[in-house]
């Protein structure tokens, strides 16, 4: 998708540029590139100067180049799917692409870290999934994370893709070059279907920016200029399991 974009205006007038006064934040910038359906059919395309805060990082960090949805016309590389874009989900329905991140990680980087999770082939079971695929930290599989098997929980979990890390099928991996992330929102909370696997599509969680200073309020909205505001993303349709690390943690 990054082919598609226009290059970065470094301008003193870009609204889109976060403003900090001192003393200087303690977490860096990046670039995220991002691009989004309108009701009216138009698309907006883009780039954002955005903090490397967990919170905007899951905007962009789920899915690796290369990874391959289900769609209305046979299988798209996440790369390729563009806002108006029709994919397949787990229900067998098709749900319209309304907005797509992207932005480049380095899993080396040593303020900022951000290893990949790297699942082969038939890991849960056969031709699931149909090809080794990487996930990134905001990736979600619908899946029982392995504690809560055989629990009285709820089996159909949104699941974060490292919580089922077991050295051996699925792993961790840290390339050695930076690599392009990508997430995708639809219309509504769904599962696709991602190289056989059941994924989540974007979601910002129940309250997404309630912790958050005035200024990065501003900074997460205008990632989403396609809506009004974050409510736009309606009800999430499936329960989420907590991160391994917080289990107060819903993002």
């Amino acid at each position: 998708m990054n082919s598609h974009l226009p290059p970065v205006r470094n301008t003193a007038s870009d609204s889109n540029s976060l403003r900090y006064a001192s003393p200087k934040p303690s977490f860096g910038v990046r670039l995220g590139d991002i691009a989004a359906l309108k009701n009216d059919g138009s698309t907006i395309i883009g780039q954002r100067r955005i903090p490397t805060l967990s919170d905007f990082d899951h905007a962009f960090a789920a899915f690796a180049q290369g990874t391959v949805f289900k769609s209305e016309n046979g299988f798209l590389a996440v790369e390729d799917i563009q806002p108006g874009d029709w994919l397949v989900t787990s229900t067998g329905d098709l749900e319209q692409v309304t907005w797509i991140g992207t932005a480049i990680f380095s899993q080396t980087d040593q303020d900022h870290p951000m290893p990949l999770t790297r699942v082969m082939t038939d890991s849960f079971g056969e031709n699931r999934p149909d090809s080794f695929v990487s996930f990134g930290p905001a990736a979600r599989l619908l899946q029982t994370p392995p504690d809560l098997r055989g629990s009285a929980v709820a089996t159909r979990l949104m699941t974060p893709a490292n919580r089922f890390l077991d050295g051996v099928s699925v792993v961790e991996a840290f390339p050695p070059a930076p690599i392009r992330m990508f997430h995708i929102g639809l219309r509504r909370h769904v599962a696709l279907i991602a190289n056989g696997l059941l994924v989540e599509s974007y979601h910002p969680g129940p309250k997404p920016v309630s912790h958050m200073s005035q200024t990065l309020r501003t900074a997460f909205q205008a990632l989403f200029p396609h809506l009004d505001d974050l409510s736009g993303f309606g009800p999430m349709q499936f329960a989420r399991a907590p991160n391994e690390q917080s289990a107060a943690n819903q993002l």
